[in-house]
């Protein structure tokens, strides 16, 4: 068997190998972390190289998709909280999370408009920036003391955080279409590269979401759980949102991963900054939830 034939038939299995290795190597991905952000830097120059500038817009699906976002959140919130505040934080940032960075580059691989999905991520993150300490003002039951200036400070400190990974790799995509149309186009025609970089990614990403998990107290693995199972929920219920309004709105995949695809790291940090610490465990079971059902339909989509 040569190297092509062993790389078409390993293919559609890497993803869930990435996971297992994951769970088993978790304390080591945990040091390596930090390689994360450069691997989807990559993949995202790699896949807005195929992407017209003018294609970008806030359409109707941008619109819908931020409404069952924000809505989410707040009705999660307080259908929980009367049974159990931390568990309502958990599942309330699952659905909060502004769309992930690597988003488009899963829309790219599955067939779906990269553009859409970017300029939803766009208008999500920056939603987020501006809404998430507003609301973590009302919900929070751990920091009484948040005053107009720390919620002001909350979000330049996240747009900080997401401008960067998001807009910088576009920037530099579309310099090089205009200064380099050739290196551009080269690139743009390598996007099977973008598949072994998120399986990198995924190696690594579910390696520090194991590792967060293990190093959590063990007297509350039962709130834990509940967490995990809703996080669980609000992932599928997310990609079967998005997916159905993608389907009314011309792009069912660009709408499952727009909304359906968390940014689960700066949900992490949110909830640890803002909420009660447990309540990370929720966007830290949301990386493996999420990525189950990516690695699902890029088996599906690689076997075909």
């Amino acid at each position: 068997m040569n190297f092509a034939n062993f790389r078409k038939r390993i293919k559609p299995w890497l993803l869930p190998i990435a996971m297992i290795g994951g769970v088993l190597f978790h304390e080591t991905l945990a040091k390596v972390s930090f390689l994360t952000p450069y691997l989807i830097f990559s993949m995202l120059i790699i896949t807005f190289c195929k992407v017209n500038p003018k294609e970008f817009r806030i359409s109707r699906l941008s619109w819908s998709l931020l409404a069952v976002q924000i809505g989410g959140a707040l009705i999660s919130y307080f259908l929980l909280s009367p049974f159990n505040l931390i568990i309502a934080q958990g599942i309330m940032i699952c659905f909060l999370c502004p769309t992930a960075s690597a988003a488009p580059v899963v829309t790219g691989m599955l067939g779906g408009s990269v553009a859409r999905v970017t300029s939803f991520s766009v208008m999500s993150n920056i939603a987020v920036a501006f809404l998430a300490p507003i609301i973590f003002v009302q919900v929070t039951t751990t920091q009484s003391d948040i005053t107009l200036y720390s919620t002001i400070g909350a979000s330049i400190e996240i747009l900080k955080k997401i401008t960067p990974l998001l807009l910088l790799p576009m920037l530099i995509a579309f310099v090089l279409r205009r200064i380099s149309p050739q290196t551009g186009h080269t690139i743009a025609t390598h996007q099977g590269i973008s598949f072994y970089l998120w399986a990198i990614a995924l190696f690594i990403v579910v390696g520090k979401a194991i590792n967060f998990i293990m190093n959590e107290p063990r007297n509350e693995i039962p709130t834990m759980i509940y967490i995990a199972l809703g996080a669980a929920v609000a992932c599928c219920l997310q990609f079967w949102a998005g997916r159905k309004i993608g389907y009314l709105c011309g792009d069912k995949i660009a709408g499952a991963q727009g909304l359906g695809q968390k940014n689960t790291i700066l949900a992490i940090w949110l909830a640890l900054t803002w909420l009660h610490p447990l309540a990370s465990v929720g966007p830290a079971a949301y990386i493996a939830w999420q990525n189950i059902i990516n690695s699902a339909q890029l088996y599906r989509a690689t076997k075909h």
